[in-house]
């Protein structure tokens, strides 16, 4: 909508009492009455093909707004295979069960389709995410192992995600194997929530986290770390926004996300924030941001780049 890229949740109980409709036309009504005109990316090029050992490329990666390539390495993770410790928000698993992605995607196989992905499509910049392994670096090692091969293959900025790894160390290595931008995420900010919400991936201190961003900007530079924060789940206004300020001034950006509830998790049936809530922490946000001197624009892949699932960036 006017040249923004906006994610809108569709397979979702709250989007059959949504009094938004979308017509094939392009034509956004609300309660029946046009109110702007949307268009809908086309189907990439890409999808059509597989890789040379018969697996669709569509099960490798996706088209995520209209020009970035998105990946989940590890379908994986072993927060979501326990019941205790699995994050209550985490579909991870779902798309794999249902047949439409692989357990591990090998670099050959994101090197093929990231090159025909950029030469078909026109895609900008990579987002490379992934379940956490059983191993101390939490999956910092495929994230090199992946972004080393697809830069090989086509030159392509990426984003790489992952929690923090037991070494600082891991950052110079991601650097130098190709990933310009990097996101370690909170999603929850107060602890009692973390535990109630994301009792494993809690298991990694928040200071842990503060002490990864500190080292991992000084590798990535200012703007290019950065970090998701899902609104609506418990943290207030305050904490968000305090959080937020510690956040830019150690030179992260704070990816701020409306919750989205998604079917097949724990918590389906959590409401999703209101507009006045996310206005009400967005707009000061934003003029932080400014204050700070960090741009969703600057970065140079990933989410906060994208700005489909949030629309922090109106804000700065």
């Amino acid at each position: 909508m006017d040249g923004h890229t906006v994610m809108v949740p569709v397979h979702t109980s709250s989007a059959w009492s949504s009094p938004y409709v979308a017509e094939a036309d392009g034509t956004l009504k609300r309660a029946g009455i046009p109110i702007a005109s949307i268009a809908f990316p086309k189907q990439p090029r890409f999808y059509k093909l597989q890789t040379f050992d018969g697996v669709p490329y569509q099960k490798i990666a996706t088209l995520h707004g209209t020009d970035v390539l998105a990946t989940t390495i590890l379908q994986t993770c072993i927060r979501y295979e326990s019941r205790r410790k699995t994050c209550q928000f985490c579909a991870i698993g779902q798309s794999l069960a249902a047949g439409r992605t692989i357990a591990h995607k090998t670099p050959e196989q994101l090197a093929e389709v990231a090159r025909a992905a950029v030469l078909l499509d026109g895609v900008k910049h990579m987002v490379m995410t992934t379940g956490t392994p059983p191993t101390p670096d939490r999956g910092a090692a495929v994230l090199c192992d992946s972004a080393f091969a697809v830069q090989a293959a086509v030159s392509l900025p990426i984003q790489g995600q992952c929690e923090p790894p037991d070494d600082d160390r891991w950052f110079d290595r991601m650097k130098a194997a190709g990933i310009d931008a990097l996101g370690m995420h909170l999603e929850v900010l107060t602890p009692e929530l973390r535990m109630k919400l994301m009792p494993g991936k809690a298991g990694v201190p928040l200071e842990r986290y503060y002490e990864a961003f500190e080292a991992a900007v000084a590798v990535f530079g200012r703007g290019q770390v950065s970090t998701y924060v899902l609104a609506g789940l418990g943290d207030t206004r305050e904490t968000i926004l305090s959080v937020s300020e510690r956040l830019i001034g150690l030179g992260v950006y704070p990816f701020v996300v409306p919750f989205v509830p998604i079917s097949g998790t724990p918590l389906e049936d959590h409401p999703a924030p209101d507009a006045g809530f996310m206005r009400g922490v967005l707009e000061p946000l934003g003029q932080m941001l400014v204050r700070g001197g960090l741009k969703s624009a600057d970065i140079k892949a990933g989410c906060g780049k994208c700005g489909a699932c949030s629309s922090l960036s109106t804000f700065e």
